[in-house]
C-alpha cells in the first residue's frame, strides 16, 4: 500500500537517522543541563603549578582520624571516662573515651605513625603529607559532603573538580576532562558532588559505575549500533553546521554552545573511552599489583562480588596518564565508612581500598607522575574519641571538630604531619585548616591563585573558597 509503504518508509529512515541518538544521548551526559559552556582546552595557570592533574580519593562517610593516621595513646589511660575536652556536641550522643582497637606504628625514614589499618599505604609513609588539623562546618554527611566537594554546605556552587577544569581545562580533546569513579553507584550526595552549576557546562563531572566494567559499555550510548564511523562523522557535521547557524542568530545560548562542544567530544569519545577504561592492556604484574586478579575485588561481608576500588584505582591512573584533568575515585556508594554500630568495621573498608591506593602511588611514581600528580585521601570529617551510645555498641560518631586527611605528590612535603588535634583528637588546635583552605591549597599547588579563578554569576563573582581560605605554605615542599 502506497501510505504503509510511505510509512515504512519513514519510519526506517527515523531509524537510520535515530542512531545518532547515540551520539546526542551520550552528548546530553557530558553537556547535562547546565547553562553555559566554554573551551576545554588546555589553558594556561596563574603561575607555575606544582602539579598538573589532580585525584580525590573519597572516602565518604568519615573515616575516624584517632583510628588511622592520628594516634592518641591518651584514649587508653582515658577509656571509659568523659573529660571536658571531648565534651562537645555532635550529630549523636555520646559517652565515653573509647580507646583504638588498632595499633599504631612509626613507618619510613620519617617515622610517620600510621595503623594498622593501612600497611600498604604505610610502605608510602615518606611521601604522605598528613594533615591533622583539617575541621568543617557541619557534623552531618550531606553537609560535610557538599563543603569538601563544592565548598559550600548548599547544593548551588560548582564542584572543586568543576572549578580546576574550569581554571585549567584539560590535556586531552577525546576525554572529559573530570571523571568521577564509583562502584555500584553513586557516593552521596550524588550529581551535586560534581556538578558544574553555573560554570561551563564542558567542566561537569562525568560519572562512571566500575562495577562490572565493560570498556564499550562504560558510559550509556557510547557505541551507535546503526552507522559507521564515517556516517556518524557526516550526520554530525550536519547537525553541528545547523547549530552553529542557529547560534548566529542567538546573542548568546550557553545551552547551545554546551550542546556543540559535547556533540564533538561525544563523538571522539567512542574510540578514546573504551580504550582508556580497558585494563585487560595492563601486563598482570600491575594487575597484581593493584590486587585485581581473575576474582573480582570487591569486599562485602566477606564475600568477593563483581568490580571494586582497585579497579579504579586502576583506571584512575589509566585517565590522568592520558591527559584527564581530575578523577574522583569514591568508596563504594553512599557513606560506608559511617561506622557507628562498631569502629572494627572500618577493617573490610581500609582492606579493600588500602593496597590499591599504595598501588596507585607506587605505579604514578615509576612513571614519572607523582611529582606532578596531587593526590588527596579523605573522607567530609572524622569521627569522635567518644563511643556513639545510640547503638550501644563500640562505635564512633561524626567528628565536625577535627578530623585528618592526607596528600601526596603534587609539590607537597612527604613524610610530613600537620597540624594537631588535641591530647583526644576531638579538636584541631594547632595549625587549624578549614576545607576552604584545604582547597586554597589545593588550588595554589595546580597553579591557580584561589581569590583570582572567579566567575560572575547573577550579579556577583563566585569562587570555590567563597570569601575565604588561605594557602598553606607550610606543607609546601
Amino acid at each position: 500500500m502506497p501510505h504503509d509503504s510511505k510509512l515504512t518508509s519513514r519510519r526506517n529512515f527515523l531509524t537510520r537517522y535515530g542512531g545518532g541518538t547515540g551520539l546526542l544521548g551520550l552528548s546530553a551526559l557530558l553537556a547535562g543541563q547546565f547553562p553555559a559552556s566554554a573551551n576545554a582546552a588546555s589553558k594556561p595557570p596563574h603561575f607555575a603549578p606544582k602539579a598538573k592533574r589532580f585525584i580525590h580519593l573519597l572516602m565518604n562517610g568519615g573515616p575516624s582520624h584517632v583510628d588511622s593516621f592520628d594516634p592518641k595513646p591518651l584514649l587508653a589511660k582515658y577509656e571509659g571516662q568523659r573529660p571536658a575536652a571531648v565534651n562537645l556536641r555532635t550529630q549523636r550522643k555520646t559517652t565515653g573515651i573509647l580507646k583504638s582497637p588498632f595499633r599504631f606504628a612509626q613507618h619510613g625514614e620519617s617515622g610517620l605513625w600510621i595503623s594498622e589499618l593501612f600497611p600498604h599505604v604505610a610502605q608510602h609513609a615518606d611521601e604522605l603529607c598528613v594533615l591533622r588539623s583539617m575541621h568543617t562546618d557541619i557534623p552531618e554527611h550531606v553537609s560535610g559532603l557538599l563543603m569538601m566537594d563544592i565548598g559550600a554546605n548548599q547544593p548551588n556552587r560548582p564542584s572543586m573538580g568543576s572549578w580546576i577544569t574550569y581554571g585549567l581545562g584539560t590535556e586531552n580533546a577525546d576525554l572529559p576532562g573530570f571523571i568521577v569513579l564509583s562502584h555500584r553507584g553513586h557516593p552521596r550526595p550524588g550529581p551535586t558532588g560534581w556538578s558544574s552549576s553555573f560554570l561551563p557546562g564542558s567542566c561537569a563531572g562525568t560519572f562512571v559505575d566500575t562495577y562490572r566494567m565493560n570498556p564499550d559499555q562504560v558510559m550509556r550510548n557510547l557505541r551507535n549500533p546503526h552507522l559507521s564511523s564515517s556516517q556518524q562523522r557526516r550526520q554530525l557535521e550536519l547537525l553541528q553546521r545547523m547549530n552553529r547557524l542557529h547560534l548566529e542568530q542567538a546573542e548568546r545560548d550557553r545551552a547551545l554552545e554546551t550542546r556543540i562542544a559535547s556533540l564533538e567530544l561525544a563523538f571522539r569519545m567512542q574510540h578514546a573511552a573504551p580504550e582508556a577504561f580497558d585494563i585487560s592492556r595492563e601486563t598482570q604484574a600491575t594487575l597484581d599489583m593493584y590486587g585485581i586478579g581473575p576474582e573480582p575485588t570487591f569486599f562485602e561481608a566477606g564475600q568477593r562480588k563483581c568490580g571494586g576500588f582497585a579497579e579504579g584505582a586502576l583506571v584512575a591512573r589509566r585517565l590522568l596518564e592520558r591527559g584527564v584533568r581530575v578523577v574522583q575515585l569514591a568508596m563504594a556508594p553512599d557513606i560506608p565508612w559511617d561506622d557507628h554500630t562498631d569502629i572494627r568495621d572500618h577493617i573490610p573498608k581500609a582492606r579493600e581500598c588500602d593496597r590499591p591506593i599504595a598501588a596507585l602511588l607506587t605505579d604514578l611514581k615509576s612513571r614519572g607522575m607523582l611529582e606532578d600528580t596531587l593526590v588527596l585521601w579523605g573522607g567530609e570529617f572524622g569521627r569522635t574519641p567518644t563511643t556513639d551510645v545510640t547503638l550501644k555498641k563500640p562505635g564512633r560518631d561524626h567528628n565536625h571538630y577535627g578530623f585528618s586527611v592526607w596528600m601526596a605528590g603534587g609539590g607537597v612535603k612527604g613524610g610530613f604531619a600537620f597540624g594537631a588535634t588535641d591530647e583526644f583528637g576531638m579538636r584541631a588546635v594547632e595549625n587549624r585548616m578549614h576545607v576552604h583552605d584545604l582547597h586554597a591549597t589545593i588550588l595554589h599547588l595546580m597553579g591557580l591563585d584561589h581569590e583570582r579563578l572567579t566567575f560572575r554569576h547573577s550579579g556577583r563573582d563566585f569562587r570555590l573558597t567563597d570569601v575565604e581560605g588561605n594557602v598553606a605554605h607550610e606543607i609546601i615542599a
